[in-house]
């Protein structure tokens, strides 16, 4: 047998696999990297963080990212440079976050990639008869492997979108493997650049369980601040729209898009929410004078109420209780104006489940790599709110 094939086969015997999750968003923030040990796979699935790292971007690649991203005319040169730039880029984070972690790379059965999205197009934001859902992630797997010497998995939206999704979200997998709780309705609330959420009934019923995106997170507030003051990247601590009055007119503006009354589950992203959408709000609105403060105030209540019209929407009178996680969940008012928005409702994080919620996208990406490496296939059922039933991620080898 192919030496190489040999390795992947000792991996899936392993009792034990020892797996690095990476994350990096449209918000930029930065590479999030899990170390993670993995024993079992399936709802037998049990995972335990070893070590983790969010390393921040520089201003340079932010800005070569920018260059391509989420736009539908970019230079094609830049796209195929940048594709193999990420992945190398990447794979020197992850060794140097190895050496600081004291682990050898023989010691990591695998890495699972989610590389850098640079354009989402589900048919229903494209709307070009005859073309397919689609989505866009840069950041070679085999730049990874080779460089890093470790089997790497990658570009896991494609197999979503090859087999009926929209490439997003994935987190219902990981979601649904490590955080159902029999007896329990959960919403497992991501807010990221984008906001979105995986239903898991308390039931267990597999059939109920769907994830959704449900609009902007930190994304809209992210572009803004960035295009007023080149110097900050987001409003850290909600110090801007503290410092504003949310313009009810402009909210309304901005929540008056047909996307929002879209049945579930959809997906979205900057290429829909973006400043020409805000700019065209105002217009409309009539606040094209706010402040940057008040225009901050109202992208964040509008942020809020996306995410509340959603939840209210999906369970209607059923209790539940909401488990947070992203970079959106350390923004203060963003959480105020949620919990205002939710009475009754129990707000936590993903720690009292034992994962960071800093970590946990990384964390999943890590778990549908076990999957493949090792998982059964998960039958979700049929219906409307189906998720592909498939194992997802394209194998690298490091020789």
């Amino acid at each position: 047998m192919n030496k190489n094939m040999q390795r992947l086969v000792n991996i899936a015997g392993k009792e034990r696999r020892t797996i690095i999750g990476l994350m990096s968003g449209t918000s930029l923030d930065g590479l999030d990297i899990a170390l993670c040990d993995f024993v079992g796979h399936g709802t037998h699935t049990s995972v335990f963080l070893r070590a983790f790292t969010t390393t921040p971007y520089s201003s340079e690649f932010k800005k070569q990212v920018k260059s391509i991203f989420s736009k539908r005319q970019v230079d094609l040169e830049s796209v195929c440079l940048m594709n193999a730039y990420v992945g190398r880029y990447h794979a020197d984070l992850i060794n140097a976050s190895l050496k600081q972690w004291q682990v050898e790379p023989s010691e990591v059965d695998a890495i699972a990639s989610h590389g850098q999205t640079i354009y989402h197009a589900p048919a229903s934001l494209h709307k070009i008869d005859g073309m397919p859902d689609a989505t866009l992630q840069i950041g070679d797997g085999d730049h990874i492997a080779v460089k890093t010497g470790i089997v790497t998995l990658s570009d896991f939206r494609q197999k979503h979108i090859a087999a009926g999704g929209e490439g997003a979200p994935l987190a219902v997998y990981g979601d649904y493997l490590l955080f159902s709780e029999e007896g329990q309705n959960r919403i497992m609330l991501n807010i990221g650049g984008i906001a979105n959420f995986t239903f898991l009934p308390g039931d267990l019923d597999t059939t109920r369980i769907f994830s959704t995106d449900v609009g902007p997170g930190n994304t809209l507030m992210d572009a803004y601040i960035q295009s007023r003051f080149p110097d900050r990247f987001f409003d850290a601590d909600s110090e801007l729209a503290l410092s504003g009055t949310a313009n009810d007119g402009l909210v309304a503006a901005l929540l008056d898009h047909p996307f929002f009354e879209q049945g579930f589950p959809k997906t979205t992203g900057p290429e829909l929410f973006n400043l020409a959408y805000l700019e065209q709000a105002q217009q409309r609105s009539g606040t094209a004078q706010l402040s940057p403060a008040d225009v901050m105030a109202s992208l964040n209540q509008f942020s809020a109420i996306s995410i509340c019209n959603a939840l209210k929407r999906t369970l209607g009178a059923e209790r539940f209780e909401v488990f947070l996680s992203g970079g959106g969940m350390h923004n203060p008012l963003l959480i105020r104006n949620i919990e205002q928005r939710l009475t009754g409702v129990v707000i936590r994080d993903t720690a009292e489940l034992g994962v960071s919620p800093d970590a946990k996208e990384a964390v999943l990406f890590a778990t549908l790599a076990n999957e493949c490496l090792v998982g059964d296939k998960l039958d979700f059922g049929p219906g409307k709110m189906r998720i592909p039933s498939v194992h997802m991620g394209k194998i690298s080898l490091p020789e």
